[in-house]
Formats: structure tokens, sequence, C-alpha cells
């Protein structure tokens, strides 16, 4: 049998060695169109490699993807974050479950995870072939074989095909797959930052508030978790869940819109009313901007209370009762213009590519090309900072590697 992976990153290389692992007689070819192979690998989470998440719960983990959630709920029964740890283990890269549940090799260095794909290959036989573009991919019914047709204008003929090119910013880039019958997903930006131009915020770079709730005005649209203001705007685990989540909405504005930031997280004003009154009261004389609530930063505190103009001197029980009410709803609803994203084009994550519905999520085979199957971002999958969208290519490739069974 000849197996050819189409597409040299992470959940290629995880396809390729599990379709060896399965069928050991088979020939295995992963071609990729560049010079680099695992670069997503490699600049994942910093250069430190955020292989998947610690949740272990499978419905709440296919609750952190906002398109294929349904489908990869089934799948997390085949292999879940928890059989990902164990592989990794196996193979001697130990791993460390951070607070926040992400997961990262001890080394702290991607490479650690890349020489553990590297050291697989070669150990398996697995051969690599670069700078191979892909352009199209037709069936030979009379053979029942598949035929891959290069930029080189070779033509290769195999058994199965795996793809696994990962996610793509234009439209085009799909083409190639197109052209066989597949339903493309117009590919949009999943995982970015909220730019604001305009906003003094920015000069508070680097202040991160762990528990924040944020939501898109005119949307219902919301997420919570920490932020960081940045130089440019709003970053952080809560912005980049809302991005995911409101892809396809915040296209739609082009980018323009509000986000209001509710600091403490608390939904109800009233509760939020009496723990200010009880912390003013219990610090009596003391000069306001030294009584923050313990959520907000110090530089934070300062720049709220000067946004509403509360003089950074005044005693903390002679606030009155209308600079109460606007402290309140500062706290809880403060809005914010936005006006642009800014995304990591190292790890640019999409949502988009080939339709949900023209893969048959018991195989990852096509519902059109018998004998191709999909793995990874090139599908419209995508998953929220964190790991997910790493485990969401563990787990497409591993199924795409029982391609025979179907």
């Amino acid at each position: 049998m000849k197996v050819a992976i189409i597409g040299g990153g992470a959940s290629g290389f995880f396809a390729a060695i599990h379709v060896k692992i399965n069928y050991p007689e088979s020939s295995v070819i992963i071609f990729e169109k560049s010079k680099k192979i695992l670069s997503k690998v490699k600049v994942s989470g910093g250069g430190r490699c955020n292989v998947t998440n610690g949740c272990t719960d499978i419905k709440i983990l296919a609750e952190n993807y906002p398109r294929g959630s349904k489908q990869l709920r089934k799948l997390f029964g085949f292999f879940s974050t928890s059989d990902t740890m164990k592989w990794f283990e196996d193979r001697g890269v130990a791993l460390t479950i951070q607070e926040d549940n992400c997961v990262f090799p001890v080394s702290q260095n991607s490479q650690t995870i890349i020489d553990c794909f590297m050291n697989e290959t070669r150990k398996l036989g697995i051969e690599i072939k670069m700078d191979s573009d892909v352009k199209f991919i037709s069936r030979n019914v009379v053979e029942n074989n598949l035929i891959a047709v290069f930029e080189s204008g070779e033509n290769l003929v195999f058994d199965k095909i795996i793809v696994t090119t990962g996610g793509q910013p234009k439209r085009e880039k799909y083409n190639w797959l197109h052209e066989p019958g597949h339903a493309i997903v117009a590919p949009l930006p999943s995982l970015f930052t909220f730019n604001m131009p305009n906003e003094p915020i920015r000069d508070l770079m680097g202040i991160v508030v762990e528990n924040a709730a944020v939501t898109i005005r005119s949307t219902k649209l919301k997420a919570d978790g920490p932020l960081l203001v940045t130089h440019w705007g709003m970053s952080g685990p809560a912005i980049l869940k809302l991005s995911a989540f409101g892809a396809r909405i915040l296209a739609d504005m082009n980018y323009d819109f509000f986000v209001h930031v509710n600091w403490l997280n608390l939904q109800n004003e009233m509760e939020i009313k009496d723990k200010l009154s009880s912390l003013f009261n219990l610090n009596g004389y003391k000069h306001i901007s030294n009584v923050r609530p313990l959520e907000i930063p110090q530089r934070l505190w300062e720049y709220l209370l000067k946004k509403i103009e509360i003089p950074l001197d005044k005693p903390a029980n002679q606030i009155n009762q209308k600079e109460l009410n606007k402290l309140i709803n500062l706290l809880s609803n403060d809005a914010y213009k936005v006006t642009g994203k800014t995304t990591f084009k190292e790890e640019f994550v999409t949502c988009g590519g080939i339709s949900l519905g023209d893969i048959s999520f018991k195989s990852m085979q096509s519902k059109k090309v018998k004998g191709l199957y999909f793995a990874g971002e090139v599908i419209d999958v995508d998953g929220v900072t964190g790991g997910y969208n790493f485990q969401a290519a563990w787990t497409t490739a591993f199924i795409a590697a029982k391609l025979f069974d179907e």
C-alpha cells in the first residue's frame, strides 16, 4: 500500500506515524510544499509548544471549538487529551500541566516535540519530501487508486492520500481541493487580538486582569478569563476566545465594533456596590487610589478613577452616591472602540476550509473522492487558545490513519 501525506505539519506527521504503526508494510511519504516542516509546532506557545490541554472531560473539551464541536466530541472518545499526553510520555517526552490547564513539554522547548516526531519517522521508515507542491488530486476508478499531480509536473499514484495542509488565509489556496467537488467554507482569521488605536488604555500595556468578562456590543458574544492590555489594544485568553467564537460575526462588522469589559467578572451590580461600599468604609480616610478591589491592578485602578474624574487623593469614605454609581457602571460595563485586528502570522489560525458536510467523521474520508482523507486545520474546525487546535490535529490525524478500516 502506498500512502501520501500532503502537508508536513503537526497533523501530517501524526497521521504518517499512525498509518505506519497501523500498517507496517505500507509505504508512507510526507510531502511538504515549502522548505520547512513542523513550522507551527516550532513557534507554538512562544516556542514552547502547547501540545494539548489538560481538560479530560470530553463534553467540556468539545465546548472549546467554535466550529466542529459536535464532530470532535464523538472523535475524542477514540483519542482525547489524556491519550495525547500518554503518547508523548511513552516516547520519552515529559509533560507538565500549567495552572491554566495548558500542557507543555517539561523542557519548555518545542524542539523536544519536533525531535520526537523526527525520531519516530526515522524509526518507522517514513520518507519526507520537501519542495513538493501538490496541485491536483484525481481518482483513477479503473485502477482504484489516486493520482497526485505536482507543481513540478510529476504524477504519482497512491492507494490513499491524507491531506493535512493546515489552514490557509486565502480562499484560492483551496482551489485544488474544490475542483474534485468539495465545498470550501471561506477562510477567516479565528484567533486575533483587538486593535484600539484611539484608546488611551494602551498606555497601560503589560497590565493583566486575571478574570475579566468581555462582550461585543449588539451581539450575544461573550467570554471570560485573563485579559492583557497591549500597546495596540487588548489580548489574552478572554479576547482570543471572543475572537474565535465571533470570527465570522466580527469579520462581517469589518472589525469595527465596541468591546465591553466587566473588570470584576461580577454580573450583579448590587454585588459590586456592596463590595465597593464595604471596601471604602473599611479604609476610611485613605486616598481612594490606594483602596482598590484586589482583582484590579494598581495602574488600571488609577486609570479608571481618572476616566470618570474621581480625584486620586479623595478619601475613600467621601465618595458620593453619584461617583459610586459611575464607578460601578465602569467596573461592570467599561466600553472600548475596536478598529482592526492583529494576527500572529506564524501562529495564524483560521476558521474555514473543507466543509464538514463533505467529510465522513467515522474515518475522516472525503465523501466526494474515495481514498482521500483530511486531518487538521484544513477542515472547517478550529479551537480557542490553550492547546485545543493541536488536540484537534492529533485526534483527526489518528482517526484518518485508520483509513483502511472503512
